[in-house]
């Protein structure tokens, strides 16, 4: 059994957050937390945030238990937000704010 979380629109590089979300895809929920928690980045607080909200999923709606649960996640790419930046010379630069959506999934690996 499987339940998931999604953050669309995080307004962080997804090539940033997934250098942290490879840190804790494949591992225990309870080990995947204690690695967010001690990694002081934006991305493992956004992270953290939706793991919780998929743990709860599982715990609440389907009755699993968190120490039986996997983490299996990815991250997409979201819109990206053009603006502008003047330059030197009166010329003006282009500003591309990235943006993330952030899909966490956590199993406990058993064939329904």
């Amino acid at each position: 059994m499987e339940t998931y979380a999604i953050h669309k629109g995080a307004m962080i590089a997804p090539r940033k957050a997934r250098m942290t979300l490879d840190l804790v895809r494949g591992k225990k929920v309870i080990e995947a937390k204690m690695i967010l928690l001690t990694t002081n980045t934006k991305a493992s607080r956004l992270i953290k945030k939706v793991l919780d909200s998929a743990v709860a999923n599982a715990v609440n709606n389907l009755g699993l238990k968190e120490e039986d649960l996997y983490v299996v996640a990815y991250i997409n790419e979201g819109v990206t937000l053009k603006r502008s930046k003047i330059a030197s010379r009166g010329s003006v630069d282009k500003r591309d704010k990235r943006t993330s959506h952030i899909f966490v999934k956590v199993s406990d690996k058993k064939e329904d």
